[in-house]
């Protein structure tokens, strides 16, 4: 199998590439990215290209499967550019069109989608454990969900257009591990988390490892639509953050709502406001789908993520 990856240098390109390099039933791996993914590998090669580039299609051309990650996940990564609305869904959506349709016009038997659970978005009336039956409902001040969504509705177009390929759409929660975004290293290493009247917000993460996982089993099973991707249990942020073993805080939601909006319209600190909205109510999903169709067991649970992203970089 010949495989192409949008956002090789993602962070959870990373362990997905050499995964996916040391899979006997793997031929060729070749990726793009806007900036080079430092990955060597006598199986890859990679192009410096945007995925709105005018070369995706012959590049992609004779890839038998698609995995799409490329996409702007902290907004503060773009700079001075981090509030230029129309250029994140530019990236985001109509960057990610281009790869779906290049994948149909050069042949590619599946797609397999970096989605999230955010599309269920954080609500009062949120049910526990959601299903991939739960309509999905984007949150205000979140632009990295609402392009997810945005994608994820157009997808379901695209699908009908495009049966003869198998279009996947995983949805992890918060993702962990070695090669975690950095700010979410930081949001388990400070201190503060917003006070709740009791019952507290509960949430998830997933181990990147186990998100591999998930994704060479898409390739390799004849499996469409979404799947929820989840560590098992759910814990509030202050017990995560009182895992790691640092001093915790509370400090009133609305409070460390304002500070944090602050801080983001001046610096771009603390990501947009949509992350921390986002702790207000339980978002949960049920992963029973992935473990029953690909036969998917996450490796750790969620305080177990939590106590390893806490260790030391070795």
């Amino acid at each position: 199998m010949r495989v192409f990856v949008a956002g090789a240098a993602a962070h959870l390109a990373r362990p997905l590439l050499s995964t996916l390099c040391n899979q006997h039933w793997v031929s060729q791996v070749r990726g793009i990215d806007i900036k080079p993914s430092l990955f060597a590998h006598a199986k890859y090669d990679e192009f410096l290209c945007d995925t709105r580039d005018a070369r995706l299609g012959a590049l992609m051309r004779g890839y038998q499967s698609v995995i799409h990650m490329a996409f702007v996940v902290l907004r503060s990564t773009l700079g001075q550019q981090r509030n230029n609305r129309a250029l994140i869904h530019d990236i985001n959506v109509n960057g990610s069109r281009c790869v779906f349709e290049a994948a149909a016009t050069g042949g590619a038997e599946s797609l397999v989608h970096l989605s999230s659970a955010s599309v269920y978005g954080a609500w009062p009336d949120n049910p526990p454990f959601m299903t991939e039956a739960q309509p999905r409902r984007s949150m205000p001040d979140f632009a990295y969900a609402q392009d997810k969504n945005a994608l994820e509705d157009w997808l379901e177009d695209f699908e009908i257009v495009h049966p003869s390929m198998r279009i996947v759409r995983l949805r992890p929660h918060v993702i962990l591990g070695p090669n975690a975004q950095p700010f979410l290293r930081r949001l388990l290493q400070q201190p503060f988390y917003p006070s709740f009247p009791s019952p507290l917000p509960l949430t998830q993460c997933v181990w990147e490892d186990d998100v591999v996982s998930a994704i060479l089993a898409c390739l390799q099973r004849d499996v469409r639509g979404p799947f929820n991707l989840a560590a098992d249990a759910a814990l509030p942020f202050r017990d995560m953050l009182r895992l790691t073993r640092h001093r915790t805080i509370a400090v009133p939601f609305g409070a460390l709502r304002a500070a944090h909006r602050a801080l983001w319209t001046v610096s771009g600190i603390g990501e947009e406001p949509g992350w921390l909205n986002g702790m207000r109510y339980t978002l949960t999903v049920d992963a029973t789908r992935a473990k029953q169709l690909l036969d998917w067991t996450p490796t750790y649970s969620t305080p177990q993520c939590v106590q390893r992203i806490a260790e030391p970089v070795a």
